[in-house]
């Protein structure tokens, strides 16, 4: 597709981008002056401070860009992952040093602030074309567009990704969460439920449908108690071995030997531990946007669930250990398990916050093997999701062996932006993406070394499909 008809299909999509008001900052006289000509050597857009450009659009989202003087013609558009607020950059210092490498080498990086804070999923695919607007107008048309996000901006990215003639040529989604944010809610409820249902039998725990933080504090204090005085007993021990399975709480930690399930039980209740009150403080914001809280229990049957998960040898071990009925208490969650979905907000999380795998643009996920936010298992679920949709051949992954959420290296992530560059530029995978060309093409750069390694990730488990 040409770059004229690409712009002229991206007004379509993107019927805001055309009229939004723009208040660009003050730019040195070279902003003004046409881009240098394509091809200039990464080395000679370094020579120079990078051009800065800044504005507001229409809907009061920011947005940011940075052009090095011999920019190569290339645009990285990237997408930041999710900020409780209030402050609400359009520059994410996070991707800060991967962006002024990009710039080195000759790309343009762009980004946006989205219009609000939180799960900002209503505008954000938005903001960030309308962002690409903004840019084209003031720099001219990029040669090439690669949307890249990291953590719910890699949801962003895939969303992205979806849309037809949407102007972008390629799209590298880093830590993603691109199990989607029904998955998101469903994963974290079920944790949230069994810790609750078997650590506080009897006792009202609100789990769902929170607006407020107290409200949501409120239910952090009850579980953190629960879950401290039961890594205390066997019993306990046991019952948080089959929360932490529910959670997708990593299993293979560095120092940790995964043939000591003891041992390993006991670092998975940390981790549960520290994950399960962070995620259910940011839920609010979820059900805000969303209008109502996506997540349900009823009618899952958690016996079939722990059948399907890679940790079940872990919490069957934990349970002989305790003397504990294992199928008594999966029949306990089953039976009890009553709450609904708000019908509002699953739709508005379905429509907004849940790929299709209906690419039209090669993708690259790259995910690293221990994250507690972002389990690895969800690239399980999203690959299954694209391959249902028969865009396999636009997809890949790439896995880093590193543990932390969106812990890459910027050599990392700058292969990976090449990788896709090298995609785009032949029309097919072969081995740019390649565990042994990433690294190697990673470790080239001369930057702060990489670790990508071949990785099938196990069964993400708390797929569902509300059938009320």
């Amino acid at each position: 597709m040409t770059r004229t008809l690409r712009q002229s299909c991206r007004t379509i999509v993107s019927a805001t981008a055309l009229s939004a008001v723009l208040a660009a900052a003050a730019l040195p006289a070279a902003v003004a002056a046409p881009p240098a000509a394509n091809g200039s050597s990464p080395a000679a857009a370094s020579q120079a401070a990078p051009s800065v450009a800044t504005g507001t659009l229409a809907n009061g989202a920011t947005w940011r860009a940075e052009v090095p003087a011999g920019w190569n013609g290339k645009l990285v558009l990237f997408a930041h992952g999710f900020r409780a607020g209030p402050a609400n950059p359009a520059w994410d210092n996070s991707f800060a040093p991967t962006a002024s490498e990009l710039v080195k080498r000759g790309y343009a990086v762009a980004s946006s602030s989205y219009a609000a804070t939180g799960w900002a999923l209503e505008t954000a695919a938005q903001d960030q074309l309308d962002t690409l607007a903004a840019f084209e107008e003031q720099f001219g048309e990029a040669d090439r567009v690669i949307a890249m996000g990291r953590s719910m901006g890699g949801l962003v990215t895939s969303m992205m990704a979806e849309i037809p003639d949407a102007g972008i040529d390629g799209a590298v989604s880093t830590c993603g969460l691109v199990g989607g944010g029904v998955a998101l809610n469903n994963y974290q409820l079920d944790a949230a439920y069994a810790a609750a249902e078997l650590l506080l039998p009897g006792q009202d725990v609100r789990l769902t449908g929170f607006t407020t933080p107290e409200q949501s504090n409120a239910t952090i204090a009850s579980l953190k108690a629960a879950l401290q005085q039961a890594t205390e007993s066997a019993e306990g021990r046991a019952r948080i071995a089959l929360v932490a399975a529910l959670l997708n709480t990593p299993t293979e930690l560095h120092g940790v030997d995964v043939d000591n399930p003891d041992a390993l039980a006991a670092a998975q209740a940390q981790l549960v531990l520290n994950t399960l009150p962070t995620v259910i403080e940011r839920r609010h914001t979820i059900v805000n946007a969303a209008g109502g809280d996506s997540g349900w229990t009823a009618g899952v049957d958690y016996a079939k669930i722990l059948r399907s998960s890679a940790q079940r040898p872990q919490v069957e071990h934990m349970y002989r250990l305790a003397g504990l009925d294992l199928p008594k208490d999966l029949r306990t969650l089953t039976a009890n398990a009553d709450i609904a979905p708000d019908e509002a907000g699953l739709a508005w999380m379905q429509r907004t916050s849940t790929p299709t795998g209906e690419l039209q643009i090669p993708l690259l996920a790259t995910h690293t093997l221990v994250d507690l936010l972002a389990p690895v298992e969800y690239q399980e679920e999203y690959a299954e999701t694209v391959r249902r949709a028969g865009e396999n051949p636009l997809f890949r992954q790439a896995f880093v062996d590193r543990e932390g959420h969106c812990s890459f290296t910027v050599a990392e992530n700058v292969a990976s932006v090449q990788a896709m560059d090298q995609r785009l530029d032949t029309g097919r995978w072969a081995d740019a993406a390649k565990t042994s060309v990433l690294q190697r093409s990673a470790e080239s750069l001369g930057l702060d070394g990489a670790a990508f390694v071949d990785f099938r990730p196990a069964e993400f488990i708390n797929d569902r499909v509300w059938n009320g």
